[in-house]
């Protein structure tokens, strides 16, 4: 595993929660990283990116204003604070890491978590 995504879990609409998504085995420093999520039945989404200095972030329209990536590259990890949660966010979370300069398509990301379930109760 390369990149381990955790902070999942079962949450009222109206909460928050704060994944994270640490790299082992190799560094993803020199690496834009995003969120993605995937509901039932539906296709893997593009959340939230950030890039390699964390200086510039970029958000779907849904989650602006609710939810903030950010990450540490001294630990080699991305965050994603989601506050607001709705029941429509709940999906399996995934981070992502690209080489590309700047991308939201799910093609561009070329490492992947194993994904964390967020579960959004209304």
């Amino acid at each position: 595993v390369q990149q381990q995504a955790s902070g999942g879990g079962l949450v009222q609409a109206g909460g928050s929660l704060r994944l994270s998504c640490a790299a082992s085995g190799r560094t993803f420093n020199n690496y834009i990283k995003g969120w993605f999520r995937q509901a039932p039945g539906k296709e893997r989404e593009f959340v939230a990116g950030i890039s390699r200095s964390g200086a510039v972030t970029d958000y779907s329209d849904s989650e602006k204003g609710r939810f903030t990536i950010s990450r540490d590259n001294a630990k080699d990890t991305v965050y994603l604070q989601m506050n607001s949660l709705k029941p429509e966010d709940t999906a399996v979370y995934y981070c992502a890491a690209s080489s590309a300069p700047s991308t939201r398509s799910r093609q561009g990301y070329e490492y992947w978590g194993q994904g964390t379930q967020v579960t959004v109760s209304s």
